[in-house]
């Protein structure tokens, strides 16, 4: 079973770290700080850099939590958060089949983050060598990573954002 939670945390985490990093650093062909700055402003965020910094970091940083297992209910609220965010703003509209460029990766990938959030990282994760990992996993860890996921992403969603104009009048 530890075999199976380092491999899955491993090649999520580490997908996340790598989508992170192309927002942070502009690696493998990603858009960099300014180009996801100029993305949320587009989306009608109230401090498009703050938003893009958060972005980027919780994809960094929230990967890297889960690859490692260290703080692992962290990475899971960061990932969650995330993935519910890019199904809003992207993905809902298309359908659930990613070829579509639906929801349904973000969806595996926020099920994956809830289940380790719930499981704990295993033994051979940071959060076991120091000790943490029997009081910070569990069934309400998991409903706990989920429920304060859908609160900040929704207050991400409301008061981060603006609101749209109407005929050059705030609706």
């Amino acid at each position: 079973m530890s075999l199976g939670l380092l491999l899955l945390r491993l090649a999520l985490g580490s997908i996340m770290a790598a989508h992170g990093a192309q927002k942070l650093f502009g690696w493998w062909g990603g858009p960099g700080m300014s180009g996801i700055a100029g993305m949320c402003s587009s989306l009608a965020y109230r401090f498009p850099l703050l938003m893009a910094w958060s972005l980027a970091l919780a994809e960094f940083g929230g990967g890297l939590s889960i690859a490692t297992g260290l703080v692992s209910p962290l990475g899971s609220l960061l990932v969650t958060v995330v993935m519910i965010n890019a199904v809003y703003h992207v993905h809902w509209a298309k359908g659930f089949f990613v070829g579509n460029g639906g929801y349904e990766f973000n969806m595996l990938i926020a099920g994956g983050a809830l289940a380790l959030a719930g499981t704990g990282p295993g033994r051979y994760a940071l959060d076991h060598a120091i000790g943490w990992d029997d009081n910070i996993s569990g069934a309400w860890w998991l409903l706990g990573v989920a429920g304060a996921a859908i609160v900040v992403a929704f207050l991400t969603l409301t008061v981060g954002r603006r609101r749209p104009m109407v005929s050059g009048a705030p609706a």
